[in-house]
This record gives C-alpha cells, structure tokens and sequence, in this order.
C-alpha cells in the first residue's frame, strides 16, 4: 500500500487546499469543501502545465464551490518531475513544428499516449489513496482537455470508478478509439470550429468513437486555446447531473 502525504494544508475563500504525494513520483493538489463528504473530480491538465496551473485552480474553485472535492495530479515529465530524453525530444520536436506550420498532431497524438501508459496506473493509484479518506465519496468524474483528453480516456475506459467524464480538444487517433469505444458512461466533448491544429473531422470522429448512449457534442467558434469559460459551467452542470 502507497502512502499518502499531505505536505500542506491551507483554507482560501472556503476552499480546502492539500498539496500531497504518494509514493515516490505521484505529485497532486486536493481541494474540498470543508467537512464535507462528496464525489471527487479528477482533473486532467494539457500539455506543459501541472497540478498547479491556474486554469485547474480555476475549475476545481467552482467544482469545490458546488460541493465536489477536485483532484489534480502532474502528469510525467511535467511540474517538477525529471523530463526523459524522449520528453526533451519530443517537446523540441512540438515547439518546432508549430513555430514553421508542420502539422503538429502527429507528433502530439503518439507522444501524449506515450504519457498515458505512465500516467493511468499513476491516477488510479491516486484514486485507491484517496477513496480511504473518510470525506472522499463515489462516484467519481473526470474532466481533461488536450493532453488531459489523451491520458483520460484510457483512464476512463479501464477504471469503472469513473462514472461521467468531459473530454474535448483532441485527434482522432486508432488506439485512442478503442479505448473510446469501451466507454459507455455519460461523456460530454468539446470541439473547437476553427482549430489551427486539430482538423474539425478528426475532433468529430474521436467523438463519434465513444460507446456512450449519453454523450453531448459542445462545439465552439474559435480557435484551438480559446475554449468559451463558460463551459466551466457546463462541466459543472454534467458532474451535478450524473454523480448526485
């Protein structure tokens, strides 16, 4: 059995913070309500953020504020975990495709699956730690856009804890479609209309790919990073709707 250690613990605005870590590379963020027994939100972070960023600060503060706990974790290689040589690689070889206009998603899509071989086994280890604690209830949902789309879907299609999840902002790729088509749980997905880097037929095909007899398709003008923040309070809307 993994240890959990809370390495702070602070209250702002109502808003429980426990900065934790379990075992030797699992570093999270926890926010609750205090004294409050309710579902937990996993949040998924993109590409080149962490645990700490302020978007995911952002959401779980509403999700605490609607009486869910919201868990973040760094995902490999990002925050302060070590980069290996293939992250240093694969990252140089992103930042040069964007910077000349290559297409960036064949780089993305095998490289952040890469990630998700590492980073499920980390996420469900983290759900095993939390769910002992006493105020941690089921079930549980997830939220991740980008990278966090390519680490939650197989996250969600092998763990059956996961009992509503929101996606969005990714390639249709084979091996992610499999895992899709194991989903059979209420999905919402968001797809940006006019995004630079992921082709509109590839976003609508992923979302076809889930087995879900519940799944809602949130498609939005604009480009790959300008996600309306009102669909913070969709998200907020789904989890109420199908972990109450």
């Amino acid at each position: 059995m993994t240890d959990l250690h809370f390495l702070s613990t602070t209250t702002t605005n109502g808003v429980l913070e426990r900065e934790f870590t379990l075992g030797d590379d699992i570093h999270g963020m926890l926010w609750s309500p205090p004294a409050q027994t309710a579902p937990l939100i996993l949040l998924g972070h993109g590409g080149g953020r962490d645990a700490k960023a302020l978007p995911m600060v952002g959401r779980a503060q509403r999700l605490v504020a609607e009486g869910f706990h919201a868990v973040a974790i760094d995902a490999p290689g990002h925050g302060e975990r070590p980069r290996t040589a293939l992250d240093d690689q694969q990252i140089a070889a992103m930042q040069e495709a964007m910077s000349t206009g290559v297409p960036v998603g064949p780089i993305v899509v095998p490289y952040n699956l890469h990630l998700a071989e590492r980073a499920v086994p980390e996420w469900q280890a983290t759900l095993d730690a939390l769910e002992r604690l006493p105020e941690i209830d089921g079930p549980f949902g997830y939220f991740g856009l980008n990278m966090g789309t390519a680490i939650g879907v197989p996250l969600a299609a092998a763990d059956p804890r996961i009992a509503a999840a929101v996606f969005g902002i990714f390639w249709y790729d084979g091996t992610l479609a499999e895992h899709a088509r194991r989903i059979k749980v209420p999905v919402e997905f968001l797809l940006q209309w006019d995004d630079q880097h992921i082709p509109r037929d590839s976003g609508l095909a992923l979302f076809d790919a889930f087995a879900a007899t519940e799944k809602s398709l949130h498609a939005n003008a604009g480009a790959h990073k300008e996600v309306p923040r009102f669909e913070v309070e969709s998200m907020v809307r789904f989890f109420n709707r199908h972990l109450r």
